[in-house]
């Protein structure tokens, strides 16, 4: 709309600026032709026009007229030839003005026309002034018409903004989100919609895998437990001894596989805090004696006192045992794993393995995934279960290789203010976890 009128505005403008330096014109020509009428002494009245003025009024050039009359309208001088001749009456391309002088107590009235068609000799001084008179309204409105369209600009897109943070959340572990639909425009909202269908359909995939996951898992250890008692009905021999490892694998592998659907069902409360030093010691002290039975030692170290992070102990448990159990798989015999704790919410696993290959620190954390096939003592689960426990509490995990040998797993978790933490149950302590399902 702004568009539109602006220029009929400016239009407007520059029209009132032509009329109003012509009609400024005319009336100083006016006014130098009064000045050349003179009373003589006999009363009469005399009109010298100087030969550079003649020629501005002469028919050859055909631009400017004047009529000089007096209070009665007698004609007393004129520009035109014919004495007695009158002035040509305005019309759309005549245009004139006229002045009155006293002369010995009597009105003359000084009229000049000018002929509208040869105005272009004067667009110079016109476009001139019309800049110098408009310009402080035009740049103004110019500015104000660039800053609505972008605050109306800026509204618009405003809600495809909040859109595109919704969309940014959507992961394997948010699936329930959706984006937006209020206040998005019209021509965007089959898109929007399309995008939430199809999130509708991801997640009712992912639903039913998660529940197969957890359906198949729950399915196994039925017979694993039959199957581990019969076993241990059998006489004392190291084919009973590896069936009882066996089962024990595949136990540990089942375990992990619930582990996994309870992650992808659950949600963290944002409000709930744990005490990670606390959650480190009941880890070590779990884990000990595995540790010990192959000839190894687990130590936790660092700070002392509770170090409160955001996130909920049971999960964080998980993730920790993980780590360290996979620290004593594969640090060498008669050394030791550290868990160290800092007050800065991070927890270091140290091992003294072989280390873990640059271009396999990404792969590692992948379900499944395991550097020699040939192994049977893993599924390659534990650390997948680390990085989504580490996902669902926005906290980074990384690893890297210790200078004297070994790897170094660090998680980062987000430190709570003591003031307003609320310590979540450890699941050893008889308290269950707080979780909300995801929708």
């Amino acid at each position: 709309m702004v568009a539109i009128v602006l220029p009929l505005v400016l239009f407007w403008l520059l029209n009132s600026e032509i009329d109003q330096l012509h009609r400024d014109g005319m009336r100083a020509q006016a006014e130098v032709l009064a000045e050349r009428i003179v009373l003589q002494p006999d009363g009469s009245l005399t009109f010298n026009l100087p030969d550079s003025l003649r020629g501005l009024y002469s028919d050859a050039y055909g631009r400017y007229q004047y009529d000089i009359r007096d209070d009665e309208g007698r004609l007393l001088f004129s520009s035109h030839r014919r004495p007695g001749a009158a002035a040509r009456r305005p019309s759309e391309t005549i245009s004139g003005a006229s002045v009155t002088r006293i002369i010995d107590g009597k009105p003359v009235r000084v009229q000049v026309a000018e002929d509208l068609a040869h105005r272009d000799v004067i667009i110079d001084d016109i476009v001139s002034n019309f800049f110098r008179r408009v310009g402080w309204i035009t740049i103004p409105i110019l500015l104000v018409l660039l800053a609505t369209d972008i605050i109306i600009f800026r509204r618009a897109i405003a809600p495809l903004w909040k859109a595109s943070e919704e969309a940014s959340n959507i992961g394997p572990a948010r699936t329930h989100i959706r984006l937006p639909t209020k206040q998005i425009p019209r021509e965007i909202m089959p898109l929007v919609t399309a995008v939430n269908h199809a999130l509708d359909r991801l997640e009712d995939g992912f639903r039913v895998q998660r529940q197969f996951t957890a359906d198949a898992a729950h399915q196994l250890r039925t017979p694993l437990t039959i199957l581990r008692t019969r076993i241990e009905t059998l006489g004392d021999g190291a084919a009973r001894q590896a069936l009882l490892t066996d089962i024990e694998a595949m136990s540990r592998i089942v375990a992990q596989l619930l582990e996994i659907a309870e992650l992808d069902t659950l949600v963290l409360d944002p409000g709930e805090t744990a005490d990670v030093h606390a959650v480190c010691a009941e880890v070590v002290g779990a884990i000990a004696p595995l540790a010990i039975a192959q000839h190894k030692e687990i130590a936790l170290k660092g700070t002392d006192g509770p170090v409160m992070i955001h996130g909920n102990s049971a999960m964080l448990q998980r993730a920790i045992f993980n780590l360290a159990e996979n620290a004593i798989k594969f640090t060498a015999r008669d050394t030791a794993v550290e868990v160290e704790v800092g007050e800065d919410g991070s927890v270091r696993v140290r091992d003294c393995g072989p280390g873990v290959a640059e271009a396999e620190r990404d792969l590692i954390f992948q379900r499944f995934w395991r550097r020699d096939r040939q192994r049977s003592d893993g599924a390659g689960l534990g650390l997948s279960i680390v990085r989504a426990v580490a996902d669902d509490h926005a906290a980074t995990v990384a690893v890297e290789n210790l200078p004297g040998g070994g790897a170094e797993f660090t998680l980062r978790f987000r430190p709570a203010h003591p003031a307003t933490s609320s310590p979540s149950p450890l699941a050893g302590e008889g308290g269950a976890p707080r979780w909300r399902r995801a929708r």
